[in-house]
């Protein structure tokens, strides 16, 4: 059983959410036993004894994104105003998983829109980051999923998101690099349609803000 979403669920702002998983706790937390065994360890010895409870635990934390809807998400926080000039919320700090290696992906999103009779509540903004990254990922896709749920949400002029995220698949293991980042953009609308705009997006996410 898998999950299904299309990109008209995303631009619809309805997403179909995960069926019941086909196997249950138990059968995953012997799998974790058959991985320790693999790996020479005795799954028995006092600090390994709880491990796979703990490990199948914490892999349903971190995907739990997959049985979130932006509906229930929301309540609501969609209002109706008048204004046209871009909001942006920087700094969003993100922690998914690669879909390669089931190892972390540690960054931060930066996502601006422009409205077009529309806007969302600002935390909203940082729980539909949350919401995506707390699936199996790839950046590239994350990005897009970001920018194609506010579009749709919102039918704004447009939609700018970029994402910076170090890999652990690439830091701890492969061609272990340690600070390398992965930078990925998703413009829509004026962003895209508009050199001026989006580069003022650019530029803002470019300059540290003071609170002094």
């Amino acid at each position: 059983m898998t999950l299904s979403i299309s990109r008209d669920d995303i631009r619809s702002g309805t997403l179909k959410t995960k069926a019941e998983p086909p196997v249950s706790d138990q059968e995953m937390e012997q799998a974790v036993r058959t991985l320790l065994l693999g790996l020479g360890e005795d799954p028995d010895r006092e600090g390994l004894i709880d491990t796979p409870k703990r490990v199948v635990k914490a892999l349903k934390f971190l995907t739990s994104g997959y049985h979130q809807s932006l509906g229930d998400l929301l309540n609501g926080a969609v209002f109706h105003e008048n204004t046209n000039e871009m909001v942006l919320v920087r700094d969003i700090d993100l922690f998914s998983s690669c879909e390669h290696h089931i190892l972390p992906i540690l960054g931060r999103a930066h996502v601006a829109y422009i409205p077009n009779g529309k806007v969302i509540g600002l935390s909203k903004i940082a729980r539909i980051c949350e919401m995506y990254a707390r699936r199996l990922q790839v950046q590239e896709r994350l990005t897009a999923q970001i920018a194609d749920a506010l579009e749709g949400l919102l039918k704004p002029q447009g939609v700018a998101v970029v994402v910076e995220a170090s890999h652990m698949c690439m830091v701890m293991r492969g061609v272990q690099k340690p600070g390398s980042w992965t930078t990925t953009s998703a413009m829509r609308g004026v962003f895209a349609a508009d050199p001026k705009t989006r580069q003022e997006f650019m530029s803002l996410i470019r300059h540290s803000p003071s609170f002094h």
